[in-house]
């Protein structure tokens, strides 16, 4: 009986010290059910940034969507216009894989490029009628940094640059959960609508109350918070900033057009008033009688 004792207690202990190092997998019990995949996290991180020479209404258009957009991230000016290639370099050194960028032409025209970097598409926008938060002066209101819910139109699915461009602003407006400087409120919407092939953003806020009852029923309504503008598609690229052109709109008209062809409406009106001048005065002389013989210029000569 000692003896029996005694191999027991030796295999116990060659067990125990076989057990002390890893066991394999395969001699695990692990229930399958536990295993969850890893969850891929949002890592959207966007670069905003504009050229020279543009005025204080774009600079503070600038300021309201970094304030909108806590993964933002902002740099200074690009000096050069022509030296686009240059964008997504900055956007690797800054660790961003999206980029905003406001474009400043002569007569006050803005423009604005949104990329996916390093390898694209991007797409060049004609920014108008452009209202910040100062000018609007909104009664709406939102917590800094909080995220916001993005609102497309049904239109965006029905063209394919549409669907595209849904795609990219879901990048670069979409503020990821784990953004260093997001806040983890939802309290505004941010809304895109198509219209006459025209992209219109508006910002709104969520209010689950009515300012008018506080104390009565909730109810859920939105209200304006701003800024507020209006982008006309040119072209969609297929690299960053360059590339094979994927889409061109046929309907956009340059503003140096347009100003070209207000001035061409303008001359042509002062033409057609000279003309209708110069034939009044023929008409008038052609209508002058001859001066009488008793006139007084004649008998008092």
């Amino acid at each position: 009986m000692a003896s029996v004792l005694k191999a027991q207690k030796s295999n116990a202990h060659k067990a125990h010290v076989v057990g002390k190092g890893k066991r394999k997998a395969d001699d695990m019990d692990v229930d399958e059910t536990e295993i969850q995949p890893k969850k891929k996290r949002n890592k959207q991180r966007v670069l905003l940034l504009s050229s020279r020479g543009i005025t204080h209404r774009m600079r503070h258009l600038m300021n309201d969507l970094e304030a909108l957009l806590p993964h933002v991230k902002k740099d200074s000016k690009l000096d050069s216009k022509s030296q686009l290639h240059l964008l997504p370099e900055l956007a690797d050194l800054n660790n961003c894989n999206n980029t905003l960028y406001f474009e400043a032409r002569r007569h006050e025209d803005l423009y604005l490029w949104a990329a996916k970097t390093p390898n694209g598409p991007s797409i060049k926008m004609h920014v108008q009628n452009v209202h910040t938060m100062d000018e609007l002066k909104m009664t709406g209101n939102c917590l800094k940094g909080s995220r916001g819910i993005l609102s497309f139109d049904k239109a965006f699915e029905d063209t394919e640059w549409g669907r595209l461009t849904k795609e990219l602003f879901t990048h670069i407006f979409g503020v990821p959960p784990q953004a260093r400087r997001a806040k983890p409120f939802i309290d505004h919407i941010l809304s895109f609508s198509i219209l006459d092939n025209k992209i219109w953003f508006r910002n709104f806020q969520i209010m689950e109350k009515d300012p008018l009852q506080p104390n009565g029923p909730p109810q859920t309504s939105l209200v304006e918070i701003g800024p507020r503008f209006v982008l006309t598609p040119i072209r969609i690229f297929e690299g960053a900033f360059h590339g094979a052109t994927v889409y061109s709109n046929p309907e956009f008209i340059t503003p140096t057009a347009v100003r070209r062809l207000e001035r061409q409406e303008k001359g042509m009106k002062y033409g057609a008033r000279k003309d209708a001048e110069e034939e009044s005065s023929k008409r008038k002389e052609a209508r002058k009688r001859d001066e009488d013989v008793l006139a007084v210029s004649k008998v008092f000569a």
